[in-house]
């Protein structure tokens, strides 16, 4: 299912089970994203042919991070005696050593970890797009680019950069899929016990960095979101390159991926012209405008008739 051989797949089926499983679904339904923005950035991201990846500390709500991290640190201590019991007899002292590596990296888990959003994408939203989602980004002149799944959530180190999606949970929600996650370590210990110590610490280290990052109140749960994640400290990428952009007035690094084809290492489809399957703009009193204008730049980067790729939402929204 994922193009990986059999051990690494029940890996990630043991440590992420959460991901494992929506990730799956998403490649058996040619499942589709979306990412909503503003008519200049959507015409940057064709144009340019990059998508860009701010800090998670500059995101829309600066606190997600530590929620992700609150719910990680009650759950923990929660069951923290059932955590010892799993790995101690086979590694001792391993889960003292598991704190010690995850605290030690938390402050670059916080401050050096940088994301780019995208939601799921229903064919009932097609012509209008997610009123909800027009009212939070882009305003006054939004535009939604639909992108086809698969090369987002296919697996490949080309980038460095890999795409999970958000669970929506609060503390005892989380508390739950904590339980769920021990329930499978327990049942999962064939497995477990053909890793070294090293092997279990770096997959451990990573459902807890995952976890951080990827874990939402359950407010935000309409977004159905999912997170493109780069933690260059972690795992730096020779591809995606640095830049200083200001976004409101405030200077600010940035990281640009590059919508190019790597084939021999698994990442393909992400061409714009193969990429973009659709686009919808917003209300806004410039919507022939902007179509116009995006319609052009489309065709200039390979999408034939692109114009009858292009949506004028109608939802009477106010700006």
């Amino acid at each position: 299912m994922f193009g990986i051989d059999e051990m690494q797949l029940a890996i990630l089926q043991l440590f992420h089970p959460y991901a494992f499983n929506r990730t799956g679904a998403a490649l058996a339904t040619n499942a589709r994203f979306v990412h909503y923005t503003s008519a200049d950035t959507a015409m940057k991201i064709i144009q340019n042919e990059e998508v860009w990846m701010r800090k998670s500390t500059c995101m829309n709500d600066f606190n997600e991070i530590e929620h992700g991290f609150n719910c990680l640190n009650r759950a923990y201590k929660e069951h923290k005696a059932r955590f010892e019991n799993i790995f101690e007899p086979m590694f001792p002292g391993f889960c003292k050593r598991m704190e010690e590596h995850f605290n030690g990296w938390l402050p670059s888990i916080r401050n050096s970890t940088y994301i780019s959003c995208i939601s799921e994408h229903d064919s009932s939203e097609d012509i209008n797009g997610r009123l909800s989602m027009w009212r939070a980004y882009g305003n006054p002149r939004g535009v939604a680019i639909v992108v086809k799944g698969a090369p987002f959530i296919r697996p490949s180190d080309a980038l460095q950069a890999y795409t999970s999606p958000v669970a929506y949970l609060s503390e005892m929600q989380f508390s739950i899929e904590f339980q769920r996650l021990l329930d499978g370590f327990e049942k999962g210990k064939a497995i477990i016990s053909q890793l070294t110590e090293e092997q279990l610490l770096g997959n451990m280290f990573e459902v807890f960095r995952m976890a951080t990052l990827c874990t939402k109140h359950p407010g935000f749960a309409e977004e159905r979101e999912w997170r493109i994640i780069y933690s260059p400290s972690l795992h730096e990428s020779a591809r995606i390159k640095a830049d200083i952009f200001t976004f409101d007035g405030v200077p600010q690094r940035i990281f640009k991926i590059p919508l190019k084809n790597v084939e021999e290492e698994g990442l393909y489809g992400i061409q714009v012209h193969e990429l973009i399957d659709r686009i919808i703009i917003g209300p806004t009193e410039f919507a022939a405008e902007i179509r116009e204008a995006l319609g052009i730049v489309l065709e200039k980067k390979g999408v034939d008739q692109a114009l009858g790729m292009i949506w004028i939402s109608d939802i009477p929204l106010r700006n």
